[in-house]
């Protein structure tokens, strides 16, 4: 045993069987399944909820979008720490997340105060919500790539993604109906959605907690890891790098577009709690649809090939959809836009996995997570503010082409970098 404070202890996880690896796979489903019915209440109905019973302004829906983001990069170091000291992630992951479903009890209140502003009460706890989250999500994302081997991970989450997209859109399609039966402007269904949210959030501490993980074995280490030696460990990682840039801008045109999908489908389009399920519906059928085919190319051409491919959809998206209010059309360009959201999401979390050396990994999600937090933060606001300033035409033009360009930097990656990293491994191979 070494002395305390003399040298640091790193844990490695120890490899499982296919059979465990099975087990856990099956189990993560039970679990998502659970997580994705909570979140189907929170994404989908939180904006409908905000402007039809509270009231809430743009700039609201702009920081029901930002501050989550902000919470989470306040909650990355710290968690990154914790994470980084245990033995054990399942547990503590289990713990996290049932302390952020708890304030999905607290926004049951929301509707009975009258000291106060309701909108404000509302972007406030959902802020709040988002530390917890945020250091759950990390890690989750920790805890499942240590559980899940590299060689499954691409099958196995674009099944996962497919059983969870289904389950969602039954979710939110039945929700949607379930509301329209109620006045616009009545809380109480609002309410019952809330709590029914807690209680799957426990049903997903559950099965979280039927993983089977084994106990990190540990090894002592020579050197500590300072905060100095593991940016200059990010620093040398040069895909993770490029990986990081291009997910940088990509993301910000992305996620600035964010509220002013719900500001013009409830405010221009005057869209009722039916056509914003239906919306969700289409865009998670073609999800769906279309989960397989990405990782089937995602394995063929690579992650980075494919998020580009994924880069263009997600460009064109913003445009079309402010073509017409019409809601038939606006459903169809939903399920249009499905399918690059399908194919973005997984490529991005399977490339981050793949860019981030295992005995570090940790601390690379870490990094990742804070700086996409701070993106999160600024991109809605800045969106709102182009809203604000100019127009809606002219915000959404400017997210598309942000999006644009960050899609064709994937593909200078797979020019440059990956291409020359394959050339040298060849080269390695020949001596």
């Amino acid at each position: 045993m070494p002395k305390k404070g003399s040298k640091e202890v790193e844990s490695l996880q120890m490899e499982y069987s296919a059979k465990v690896i099975k087990y856990n796979e099956k189990i993560s489903i039970w679990n998502g399944a659970a997580s994705i019915i909570t979140n189907s209440f929170i994404t989908s109905f939180i904006p409908l909820f905000a402007i039809g019973v509270l009231g809430a302004s743009n700039q609201q829906i702009g920081l029901l979008s930002s501050l989550p983001p902000l919470m989470s990069m306040i909650a990355m170091i710290p968690g990154a720490i914790w994470i980084n000291k245990l033995e054990s992630k399942k547990k503590f992951t289990a713990m996290t997340l049932l302390v952020a479903r708890f304030f999905l009890l607290l926004l049951i209140f929301i509707p009975f105060i009258t000291f106060a502003q309701q909108a404000w009460i509302l972007v406030v706890i959902i802020a709040l919500m988002n530390l917890p989250t945020a250091i759950t999500t990390l890690s989750w994302q920790s805890f499942i790539g240590d559980i899940i081997p590299d060689s499954r991970r691409g099958q196995f989450f674009s099944e996962r993604s497919r059983i969870l997209t289904i389950v969602g859109m039954v979710v939110t399609f039945s929700t949607g109906i379930s509301l329209n039966f109620f006045e616009k402007d009545a809380a109480y269904p609002y309410q019952g959605l809330f709590l029914l949210g807690f209680l799957f959030g426990v049903l997903e501490v559950y099965f979280l907690l039927k993983h089977i993980e084994k106990k990190r074995v540990k090894v002592v280490k020579k050197e500590r890891q300072s905060p100095t030696v593991l940016i200059k460990k990010l620093m040398k990682e040069k895909k993770y790098i490029t990986f990081l840039v291009c997910a940088v801008i990509f993301n910000f045109g992305w996620q600035m577009a964010w509220p002013l999908f719900s500001i013009y489908q409830i405010n221009d389009a005057n869209a009722t709690a039916i056509w914003i399920s239906l919306f969700a519906v289409a865009n998670q059928i073609s999800q769906i649809l279309s989960y397989k085919w990405w990782a089937k190319k995602a394995d063929k051409w690579g992650n980075s090939v494919m998020l580009f491919v994924a880069g263009i959809g997600m460009a064109v998206a913003p445009i079309l959809t402010i073509l017409s209010t019409n809601l038939v059309y606006l459903v169809v360009i939903n399920f249009f836009m499905g399918i690059f959201v399908a194919g973005t999401v997984m490529l991005l979390f399977n490339q981050l996995l793949h860019v981030s050396p295992e005995n570090d990994r940790t601390a690379f999600l870490a990094n990742y997570n804070i700086i996409l937090g701070g993106i999160g933060f600024i991109a809605p606001q800045f969106g709102v503010l182009l809203l604000e300033m100019a127009s809606m035409s002219f915000a959404m033009i400017t997210s598309a082409s942000i999006r644009l360009i960050g899609g064709l930097l994937f593909l200078v990656v797979v020019l440059t970098i990956d291409k020359k990293s394959k050339t040298d491994k060849k080269i390695e191979l020949t001596i």
